[in-house]
């Protein structure tokens, strides 16, 4: 869903992951048309991170 979301308003994925202020300089860079396809490149890019910062931090508690 996030995914989806990345793609078609790539602003809210940051707001969504624990991100604003990254949001709102992705807000201002998708204002502008020419902008669109980098917020959504950096919001997926955004969104493969935190996944796989989650992960790591889930396997370190299990190591616990």
């Amino acid at each position: 869903m996030r995914l989806l979301l990345a793609l078609l308003l790539p602003f809210s994925v940051f707001f969504t992951i624990g991100r604003p202020f990254s949001g709102l300089f992705c807000l201002l860079l998708q204002i502008t048309l020419i902008g669109w396809i980098p917020a959504a490149i950096w919001a997926v890019y955004a969104l493969g991170q935190y996944k796989t910062d989650r992960k790591i931090e889930n396997m370190l508690k299990q190591r616990r």
